[in-house]
């Protein structure tokens, strides 16, 4: 009895031992991933782990997984690295946007732009309607959609904008403000014209069109049509060359119909 025994004592002894050593391992390779901000792959291995799935798959195809969760998390770190550093106000998708017909939205043309291809090609959109319709927030969910193609976007109101540009000419940061956006693929001017443009805001949105040239995109949302910009820009030769780096390359969107925010306030009665 105790010579048939031992062999059974010792095989569970070595499975114990080796149990033992490959969580050890497990842990010592989980630990690196971590120091590595493999935090992907992390995830996928601890999982897999917690779930006894390592067996299932050939080594080939576990590498496999392991690259996929990293690149995806990486990706989607960097999708959120992108819409933060862009500052929108809020947040806006594609999706959401209601096709009504009063409101005289291409769809399929909104669907291309989506695409990205016209920040490829350093094209620009300029959005107008009235109070409401909704200008805003198509620019901001094309600026999200931006984001998730990889594209470096920058979101401003471009009151803020220009009062800030006067600051940094006061503080000596100008050029640098300037710089920050010449980098950026995509820019978004948010309610363009609500006042007409003094000298200095003149020459800035000049500098910044300049900039931008060739190089990359700007979407601008205005209440005012774009027939009235050259008022609103104010001295002819510069309005003159602000608009035709504008509106050479540009797609437009011209919102019609009832104030979107009005709309919305309505449904949510019926509904309450």
């Amino acid at each position: 009895m105790e010579t048939l025994n031992c062999p059974n004592i010792t095989i569970s002894g070595e499975k114990s031992i080796i149990n033992k050593e490959t969580q050890k391992m497990n842990d010592v390779t989980l630990t690196k991933m971590k120091q590595m901000k493999f935090y992907g792959m992390h995830g996928a291995f601890n999982t897999a782990i917690e779930t006894g799935k390592t067996d299932d798959y050939t080594l080939d195809q576990f590498i496999s997984v392991l690259i996929d969760a990293e690149w995806d998390d990486r990706n989607t770190r960097k999708i959120e690295r992108a819409i933060k550093n862009a500052k929108f106000h809020y947040k806006a998708c594609i999706e959401n946007i209601i096709y009504d017909e009063s409101r005289s939205i291409d769809k399929n043309k909104l669907l291309r732009l989506a695409e990205c291809n016209y920040i490829e090609q350093s094209e620009n959109i300029l959005i107008t309607g009235s109070t409401g319709a909704g200008k805003s927030y198509i620019a901001t969910a094309l600026g999200y959609q931006a984001c998730i193609d990889g594209n470096r976007v920058l979101y401003f109101n471009t009151t803020k904008l220009f009062s800030k540009l006067k600051m940094a000419k006061a503080d000596g940061s100008y050029l640098k403000e300037l710089a920050k956006i010449e980098r950026q693929h995509l820019v978004i001017l948010d309610d363009f014209g609500l006042q007409p443009l003094d000298s200095q805001n003149r020459i800035a949105l000049l500098e910044i069109m300049e900039d931008r040239h060739t190089k990359g995109s700007i979407i601008i949302t205005s209440q005012v049509p774009v027939q009235g910009w050259y008022e609103i820009i104010g001295e002819k030769t510069i309005a003159d060359a602000i608009l035709d780096r504008l509106i050479h390359q540009s797609h437009r969107i011209e919102l019609t119909g009832e104030s979107m925010r009005r709309k919305r306030k309505l449904i949510h009665k019926e509904i309450d």
